[in-house]
């Protein structure tokens, strides 16, 4: 038996991208000299995946803002006062706020596997945010002459888009980044607007084959920016069950950081469908520590306990760097700790048999 092992999604960039971001915001740059930047940290982040071992690649994000804002890059009717996003250590995200309609994407999700594909021979995944995320740029006054319905029409036949593009250009799979679901229970801990979230995007898995959501999967994880989190407080009970409702094949949810990792596989195991397959978080990317083969091949060997072997896989808890300027954690730690998952995950396929 060999347990699959992926990415979640992006890898720092190098200081020269970083450095050239900051350029081009400030118009020193133009938008050739970055895409040459962009250009030289993909290969460098192929490269790089490669050597650790890793049977699926992404592209690192390289070239994305940030993994929520990247289908809003260059739109002009976006206001910047949106939703405040909290995390622990007290700094904040804000999304922009949509101003009119319709809505469509700037960017889709294909344009960043198409690169990557041409670096290299492995498969490469495409992570893309999720149409419950984008909801929130839609202001809670309305927008005059453009109904909420009619954004969220507009709104899943993008969000469908950008999965079917990736699908269409050969990505080995479709990760949705769902990390607004356990933060909706901090917003609402009533359950609601999970529940709405939860609706919002089985709308758009619904226009999928069941083999083509046999491809889609959904990360959740409570944040990771800076070194922090928003919603690691949450009680991962509230989440779970409503999770596994979501149409999709496969789950990639953080552990590695969860205090009480065990209670969650147990609240996983109860809930799980028949047909999903879950991949569990063995590294942490907030922790400087980069952690032994070992402690992975064990914790898979926890996680085999509640959940059969043929259901699971491993994965990081959540990107290393999902906004552009998150400097926290440096390339080599991260690609160190991709190198420890990927031989832990061998280790615990051995010790499986």
């Amino acid at each position: 038996m060999t347990l699959p092992t992926e990415p979640i999604g992006s890898i720092p960039r190098p200081a020269y991208l970083v450095d050239g971001l900051g350029e081009f915001a400030a118009g020193r740059i133009d938008a050739a000299a970055l895409a040459e930047l962009e250009s030289r940290a993909l290969a460098d982040t192929i490269r790089r995946f490669e050597e650790t071992g890793s049977p699926v690649l992404t592209d690192g994000e390289q070239g994305k803002p940030s993994f929520a804002t990247y289908p809003l890059a260059g739109l002009e009717a976006l206001a910047p006062d949106g939703v405040v996003i909290p995390f622990a250590d007290g700094h904040t995200r804000q999304l922009p706020r949509l101003t009119a309609g319709p809505f469509r994407y700037a960017t889709h999700a294909d344009s960043y596997l198409t690169r990557a594909k041409t670096l290299t021979d492995r498969p490469v995944k495409q992570a893309v945010i999720a149409a419950s995320a984008l909801s929130l740029i839609y202001p809670g006054g309305g927008i005059e002459g453009y109904p909420q319905e009619q954004f969220v029409a507009d709104l899943v036949n993008e969000a469908e888009a950008d999965i079917r593009g990736s699908l269409e250009a050969g990505a080995d799979s479709v990760q949705i980044d769902f990390t607004e679901g356990r933060l909706s229970l901090k917003l609402d801990p009533s359950g609601g607007l999970l529940r709405q979230f939860v609706e919002l995007n089985n709308a758009v898995l619904d226009r999928f084959t069941a083999e083509e959501r046999a491809k889609i999967g959904v990360h959740t994880c409570p944040g990771g920016d800076q070194d922090s989190v928003h919603s690691l407080d949450v009680d991962y009970a509230g989440l779970l069950p409503a999770l596994f409702d979501l149409k999709a094949g496969r789950f990639f949810v953080q552990l590695a950081s969860e205090a009480d990792p065990e209670r969650a596989l147990r609240v996983i195991a109860d809930h799980l469908k028949a047909g999903q397959r879950v991949f569990v978080g063995v590294t942490d990317p907030i922790d400087p520590r980069v952690e032994t083969a070992e402690e992975i091949r064990d914790r898979v060997l926890t996680a085999a306990k509640y959940v059969p072997a043929e259901r699971l896989g491993t994965c990081d808890d959540c990107g290393f760097s999902p906004f552009a300027d998150d400097t926290s954690t440096s390339r080599d730690i991260a690609f160190a700790k991709i190198a420890a998952r990927v031989e832990g995950t061998r280790l615990a396929s051995e010790a499986l048999g």
